[in-house]
């Protein structure tokens, strides 16, 4: 059974999508490719039921189903979204997920949460409710959740609750946050805290060197995720640069609002992992002029990296 989160866990745990059929049912085997490929390319753990998972449009079992199916056929550690809206469905979950195996889990916070006190207090209850034995990962999220996190409340976040051993940083701009939660724990006033980044990658580079351990995201090109990291740990930092940069137009189109997950999905099944790109409704897709410049971009990272040589688009 994989070891649970510490504040030491580094590298790259892949944001896994849930594969879908075209009649909105759960595709288990695609699910099962997609665990396989998290591991072969190198990837540190996987992180299931975030919101690039679709998490709120699966039902409770569904839910766990997703969970604890990965959870069994990977060797890697795995992270559960257990983010609800009330404290009930999220102790449900949380516990049976770790007693799946999980390594930990992640929860973020409400978007009706405002004031520094409400937000400490939030999660000091959602410890209470899920148990101070669960290592847990803090999502700092603000673009979409719309919940201001400054280092000093998340200071105050970690110092509250010792199960706290992740921070899921993915403010924007946040690199200079990075930089004031190392500076904090140099000073004595923070405990180490592991930090991986989201964002899709967008600011990995420049992460890796503010102090970031490794990503947490679901870039379709997790290998690139990997060995950029990987490159910065070595001090490798033009190689790093180098292979950021060649990724950095497909990675940028996939960050757009509304259709990035459509943009990972696309790619992610033109890779052969998925066998669709299918979303469940609500949802937005992609035109065909969208696929067409996705098609482009492929084709110019080819260039530079040989992972995104796929065959043609309806190719057999």
């Amino acid at each position: 059974m994989p070891r649970k989160l510490t504040e030491q866990t580094n590298g790259v745990y892949a944001i896994a999508p849930t594969p879908f059929r075209q009649d909105g049912g759960i595709d288990d085997a695609s699910l099962d490719r997609l665990t396989d490929f998290y591991a072969e390319v190198g990837c540190t753990g996987i992180t299931v039921l975030g919101i690039m998972g679709e998490a709120p449009k699966l039902d409770a079992a569904e839910a766990l189903d997703v969970a604890r199916r990965v959870i069994r056929r990977s060797t890697l550690p795995i992270v559960v979204g257990v983010s609800a809206p009330g404290f009930a469905a999220m102790r449900s979950l949380a516990t049976a997920v770790m007693e799946a195996g999980a390594a930990g889990v992640m929860i973020a916070p409400p978007p009706t949460l405002r004031t520094d006190d409400q937000i400490v207090t939030y999660f000091r209850q959602a410890v209470e409710a899920i148990g101070d034995d669960v290592p847990w990962v803090l999502q700092d999220y603000p673009l979409t959740l719309t919940v201001v996190m400054t280092p000093a409340v998340i200071a105050r976040i970690i110092g509250d609750n010792p199960s706290c051993v992740m921070l899921k940083h993915e403010d924007w701009p946040g690199l200079e946050k990075i930089s004031a939660l190392r500076a904090f724990q140099k000073d004595g006033k923070l405990r180490p805290i592991s930090i991986l980044c989201g964002n899709g990658g967008l600011f990995l580079d420049f992460e890796m060197e503010r102090g970031a351990d490794g990503a947490m995201t679901g870039y379709a090109f997790p290998d690139m995720l990997v060995d950029v990291v990987a490159h910065a740990r070595r001090g490798e930092r033009e190689a790093a640069h180098d292979l950021f940069d060649a990724h950095l137009p497909l990675l940028r189109y996939e960050q757009q609002q509304g259709v990035g997950l459509a943009v990972r999905k696309y790619v992610l099944m033109r890779r052969g992992i998925l066998a669709s790109d299918v979303q469940r409704k609500p949802a937005a897709g992609l035109s065909a002029a969208a696929k067409a410049e996705i098609e482009l971009l492929l084709a110019r990272l080819a260039r530079h990296d040989p992972r995104a040589q796929l065959a043609a688009a309806g190719a057999a």
